[in-house]
């Protein structure tokens, strides 16, 4: 069974910087995608960042790219989430996702396109 866990997140004041990781709790071997979501409430879940786990390849959702940064550690089975000069805007629960079934690809940007997720972490930004 798959678990994702993660940490990080919490307060912080517009322009400044929050730190997320994701815990994936079986091996990395074959695992094809791995992505960052968020939601608001009443909002659909909107996706954040994805990564290609085997080539670090990654893509950014148009609203965060040049702030937020996304990054995997194999040897730690670690996924994360930098995220600079904040807005209040990025206000949202945040969730790790995975998927083994099929290859990541930069349009494999759809909730559905992942299988497994973590129980999100709360990231709140004041003005």
């Amino acid at each position: 069974q798959v678990q994702l866990v993660e940490t990080g997140g919490g307060l912080a004041k517009a322009g400044g910087s929050l730190g997320l990781s994701c815990a994936v709790s079986r091996p990395t071997f074959n695992t094809y995608a791995l992505a960052w979501f968020r939601q608001t409430p009443g909002k659909a879940r909107e996706f954040v960042a994805g990564i290609d786990w085997t080539s670090s390849q990654t893509n950014y959702a148009d609203s965060v790219k040049d702030r937020f940064t996304m990054s995997r550690d194999n040897a730690k089975n670690m996924l994360h989430l930098q995220m600079n000069g904040l807005k209040p805007e990025d206000t949202a629960v945040y969730y790790c996702a995975l998927d083994y079934r099929r290859p990541w690809s930069s349009g494999k940007t759809s909730p559905a396109d992942y299988e497994y997720w973590g129980q999100g972490t709360q990231v709140t930004v004041s003005s």
